[in-house]
């Protein structure tokens, strides 16, 4: 019976402290590739002027434009007027992803901020804006607008023009992907599941020690920041970030942004960073032990528990 705890403690931990968060991870790691995949395909699409704006249909034949302006107004909640260098043109805002990319202090570009299409009336006039997808005929006028088979996308900033797609893939590049939106509500399922094990337990003598390993996993996740793991937490927080720093630099070479790089040198690129992630997640493991291990220790030499 013993041993059958034991098994569900630690499917429990496996369950909502391992597979679901790291689910989530890789579900914002395929989104944010979609991102900059998408993103590399717009900038690379035809830059959208006066004389392509009144024939836009004779030289793309999916109306696929990129532009970049500065935000002119915004009227009926939803239409922003961006004024680029000799053209003003509205973009439909409705059902359309919009990114802020946020000002920066250190030299690293921080990951683009996706906000909702309405809090764009929160921005000053004169932000910066690039524009990339379909132009289609709204009120008899043309304008940019999201389509299933052609979704918009609208990014704000505030960096020279010619920075903006090595700002965009780098910091879209270098998030926290294992800190999701499935990360809080996994760790406080999988800790009121062990809390409930501990409390069923608790008084029965023979599942003294089970009670114990219940109430030490539920702080799993912060075993990585004490003590003395905590030395093997600092080389996994630079090793991941080195390893998200080389696959900026495989996205920057791949998409032509940096230049002058052999093809094979695009390639080590990534197997370089697969390594260093590996290497990474091993260390973060390590640290979880040891500390395991001291935590256990500690109980054995108070005569808390023994073996």
């Amino acid at each position: 019976m013993i041993g059958n705890y034991f098994l569900v403690i630690i499917l429990i931990v496996t369950v909502w402290y391992g597979i679901m968060p790291i689910a989530g991870a890789y579900f914002s790691r395929y989104r944010w590739r979609q991102f900059r995949n998408r993103f590399n395909e717009l900038r690379s699409s035809t830059l959208l002027d006066y004389r392509r704006y009144r024939q836009p249909g004779d030289e793309n034949n999916n109306n696929i434009f990129c532009f970049t302006g500065g935000i002119e107004s915004i009227t009926d909640g939803r239409t922003l007027w961006v004024r680029g260098e000799n053209l003003t043109i509205p973009v439909s805002l409705e059902k359309t992803k919009c990114y802020l990319l946020p000002l920066h202090e250190g030299t690293e570009p921080e990951k683009p901020e996706q906000i909702r299409w309405n809090q764009v009336s929160t921005l000053t006039e004169g932000v910066k804006v690039f524009i990339g997808g379909q132009i289609q005929t709204q009120n008899n006028r043309l304008s940019f607008g999201s389509t299933r088979e052609n979704p918009l996308m609208v990014i704000f900033y505030n960096c020279p023009d010619d920075k903006l797609p090595y700002e965009i893939i780098y910091g879209a590049r270098t998030n926290n992907e294992y800190w999701n939106s499935f990360t809080p509500i996994s760790l406080i399922i999988g800790a009121l599941a062990l809390i409930y094990i501990a409390g069923s337990l608790l008084g029965r003598t023979a599942h003294y020690l089970t009670v114990i390993i219940a109430l030490i996993s539920i702080f799993i996740p912060i075993l990585p920041i004490l003590p003395p793991g905590i030395l093997f937490t600092a080389l996994y927080r630079r090793l991941s970030w080195n390893s998200k720093k080389i696959k900026a630099g495989w996205d920057l070479a791949r998409f032509g942004i940096l230049k002058n790089i052999p093809h094979p040198a695009v390639y080590r690129y990534n197997i370089k960073a697969y390594m260093t992630e590996a290497a990474a997640w091993l260390s973060l493991l390590l640290g979880i032990f040891v500390n395991v291990i001291f935590i256990f220790l500690l109980l054995y030499q108070f005569n808390v528990i023994s073996f």
